[in-house]
């Protein structure tokens, strides 16, 4: 299993699944050329996809078009099933930053083919994580500047608060549908400017009060 280390400690935390929302920010569905999810749609990605802070991206062979997403990471803390929205931010333990990595070809052509794409999103190390910030330490979520930066220069640049869903939103509709356990993480979406990463990059986000990861890029 995965652990992640928590921010001004000695401790960590194991991860359990990751849910990784699409098409959250309106400015990404039209980028993608897709309406905005009308609902907290999601998908699956394996805890083996987690690298850490310095820690490296492999590109798949499979792939040429391998592209770069930065989320708000939520770490659920406390286990639920059917958690109302208004007691939500009870069951979070802290915000982290990640990298949600995707195989953009292997993804379209699973769509054009109507068949599931986990694969494009799936591979290790295709979700670099920063340590995990306790929520006490952020305050506000819905209000937080998040970017990332390829061989230091910005590629994508906003703000939660253009989040389509809030956090407790979030929550509810995914507990409605699977129990959310201490360790989950939930990646919210992404917003524009995602692009392509290749052989020798240096790919660096942040998130106001959350943190930074950087990790490199390197053929497979």
């Amino acid at each position: 299993m995965r652990k992640i280390s928590i921010a001004g400690s000695d401790k960590e935390i194991e991860v359990g699944k990751l849910v990784c929302l699409l098409r959250s920010y309106k400015a990404h569905a039209d980028e993608m050329m897709s309406a905005p999810s009308a609902v907290p749609e999601f998908f699956l990605k394996p805890a083996s996809a987690i690298i850490e802070n310095g820690g490296t991206i492999i590109l798949p062979k499979e792939s040429i078009d391998v592209h770069h997403e930065v989320e708000l990471a939520v770490v659920i803390g406390k286990t639920g099933r059917n958690i109302q929205r208004g007691v939500a931010m009870e069951h979070v333990f802290g915000y982290a930053v990640l990298i949600d990595v995707t195989a953009r070809d292997i993804q379209a052509k699973a769509k054009k083919d109507g068949k599931p794409w986990a694969a494009a999103k799936g591979y290790d190390t295709f979700a670099p994580t920063s340590e995990i910030v306790p929520k006490e330490m952020v305050g506000d979520p819905h209000n937080l500047d998040i970017w990332l930066k390829v061989n230091g220069e910005f590629r994508q640049k906003s703000n939660t608060k253009n989040l389509l869903f809030s956090i407790g939103q979030i929550i509810e509709y995914v507990s409605g549908i699977m129990t959310l356990e201490k360790g989950d993480i939930i990646a919210t979406g992404t917003p524009e400017g995602v692009s392509q990463i290749v052989d020798g990059d240096v790919v660096e986000a942040g998130i106001q009060k959350v943190g930074t990861i950087k990790v490199n890029v390197k053929r497979g």
